[in-house]
């Protein structure tokens, strides 16, 4: 089974972001800002990653540059989910590291394109 790490300070888009996840048959864990991710990536590396932008402690952003640093942190297809839509942030996240960028508010076949787009489903 495929895991998925859900990373977003909002407990109802990590609730909803779960339930999609889930019906593709992804095991779920889930951090409510990027330094939580971290710790969580340090312990086991997802497979993927559903990313928020802004969030308290470490952004998004900053938690994808660590990642990208750790020992077997090329390895999760990462997708930015975040209300930041305009092209330099997008350009941003791509540089980084990212493998697609979502638009909130989502819905499963949002979710279900991107992560066919980079392998995941």
């Amino acid at each position: 089974m495929k895991t998925c790490l859900v990373v977003d300070d909002s407990s109802v888009i990590r609730k909803v972001a779960r339930r999609i996840l889930e019906k593709f048959d992804f095991k779920i864990s889930e951090a409510e800002d990027g330094s939580q991710a971290v710790e969580l990536c340090r312990q086991a590396m997802p497979d993927a990653i559903l990313l928020d932008w802004n969030m308290p402690v470490m952004d998004g952003y900053e938690f994808l540059k660590e990642l990208r640093a750790m020992p077997g942190g090329d390895a999760p297809k990462v997708v930015f989910c975040t209300t930041e839509n305009d092209v330099a942030h997008i350009a941003r996240a791509l540089r980084a590291g990212a493998n697609e960028y979502i638009m909130k508010p989502f819905d499963k076949d949002i979710v279900e394109a991107k992560f066919q787009e980079v392998g995941l489903i």
